[in-house]
């Protein structure tokens, strides 16, 4: 019996000699791939060398062509530029009033709100609109009296519908534009730190807003509804006891957007102009399965009303002359590489099996299905591809928790990440332990 208890704890102690972790100096510890902090994802900042054609001949201080559904920027002439943008402010406006706001409200004037310098609609204090009525006076007239009327409405004060705009632009990824009218109107405000902020944004981020209310948001067939209708009459309201009824006062507006009917697949577009500002655009055209948004900044002053029309146009014909349509499955990986990681000190059925830790890529992660995938596409020039970077780990050391990142793919166009997925493990390798031991012990010798 003595014979048997040493012979037990003789193997047992073998058994874990030889179990014991060690870490070799090529295990994952050190071995270099890109974690998703590394490799953060920078799909709105996408840019081709495209900004150094001197072909294009642009009149605007800022401008940028962008394909809308990649947010990646085709072309830029001094996009990052912090410039005011008048009335191009009211895009922002429609998309909030329509994602938050009641189309069936009737919304009430404030003084503040008749107060507000042409265009306007003249509206009268305390006089009511509805909200839908007012959205087309707000995008086919700029009228900055209707603006108010909305954001107070909807928020309840100019301040607080301002800080919903901001709210919205970092989410849709702006950080270079700061809100501080729903209309437009030049304005300054003094932040909490003491800071003078200016009523502004950048030809990209402006460029960003208008591929969001026209391809992402939830509201956005009814945004192009609005932003295409060539005219449209409504009246304003009184209201008592609770009833509302015609007040006898119609208005009649008609969309100013002249590059609706300038070339074919011109698609939805809002003019600014104040005399700090200039003249401004966004405007946006789809042929082809291909979205393009044009945003201009400073497009000159008075008399040059029409620099905008020529520097649209132009941009717009030198993304339909140059990009192409492409989708992501022209490049998709081939899933047949992924290969499983050796796991240093890893469990196994039995002794001396190797521990290996099967992987696939994440695709829960990317919100999207295979079939999704081949549908994204993207604007690329002819000579342009897109190209795959794959790195994995070559071994992990236990425990493995399944879902750990092992490895990432990357898709880049001009070494800009376009898109990133992770390779994971998909079950748990828990590390060998003294209980493991025993029980190989136990299975191997019967004891």
């Amino acid at each position: 019996m003595k014979y048997m208890q040493k012979l037990s704890a003789f193997l047992l102690t073998a058994l874990l000699l030889s179990a014991l972790p060690f870490a070799p100096s090529h295990a994952l510890g050190s071995r270099a791939f890109p974690s998703p902090e590394a490799a953060a994802l920078t799909e709105t900042a996408l840019q081709t060398n495209a900004s150094a054609d001197d072909s294009l001949k642009l009149y605007a201080q800022s401008a940028v062509l962008m394909d809308a559904d990649s947010g990646r920027i085709l072309y830029e002439k001094e996009g990052e530029k912090i410039l005011p943008m008048a009335s191009t402010t009211k895009i922002m406006t429609c998309i909030l009033a329509l994602e938050y706001g009641h189309m069936e409200d009737y919304a009430q004037a404030s003084s503040y709100a008749a107060s507000m310098p042409k265009v306007k609609l003249n509206v009268t204090t305390n006089e009511y609109y509805k909200v839908e009525d007012l959205l087309y006076s707000l995008m086919l007239e700029s009228h900055n009296d209707s603006a108010v009327v909305i954001a107070e409405h909807v928020a309840g004060s100019v301040e607080a519908f301002a800080r919903m705009m901001n709210q919205k632009a970092r989410d849709i990824g702006c950080f270079d534009t700061y809100f501080i009218t729903p209309n437009g109107l030049d304005a300054t405000a003094t932040g909490s730190d003491g800071t003078v902020k200016t009523h502004s944004t950048t030809a990209a981020d402006l460029a960003r807003i208008m591929s969001y209310c026209i391809m992402d948001s939830p509201k956005k067939e009814d945004f192009l509804e609005i932003t295409r209708t060539p005219s449209y009459s409504f009246e304003s309201y009184k209201e008592k006891d609770g009833s509302y009824t015609g007040s006898g006062r119609t208005f009649s507006c008609n969309n100013h957007n002249a590059f609706l009917s300038m070339m074919d697949g011109a698609l939805s577009g809002k003019t600014g102009f104040t005399g700090t500002a200039g003249y401004c655009y966004v405007g946006s055209l789809r042929r082809d399965n291909r979205t393009f948004v044009v945003a201009l900044l400073a497009c000159g002053w008075p008399n040059n009303k029409t620099y905008k029309w020529s520097d649209t146009k132009q941009l717009m014909n030198y993304g339909l002359e140059n990009f192409e349509y492409h989708t992501l499955s022209e490049a998709a990986f081939d899933e047949s590489r992924l290969k499983p990681v050796s796991v240093i000190n890893g469990q196994t059925k039995g002794l001396g099996d190797v521990a290996l830790a099967e992987v696939k890529i994440d695709k829960a992660a990317e919100n999207a299905s295979a079939a999704d995938e081949e549908e994204i596409g993207i604007l690329l020039k002819k000579d342009e591809q897109i190209q795959v970077d794959f790195q994995q780990a070559e071994e992990l050391t236990a425990p493995i928790a399944a879902g750990t990142e092992v490895g990432t793919i990357k898709y880049l166009i001009d070494g800009d990440v376009y898109k990133l997925e992770s390779i994971v493990t998909t079950d748990d390798i828990p590390a060998i332990d003294y209980q493991w031991c025993l029980k190989q012990i136990l299975s191997r010798y019967s004891l």
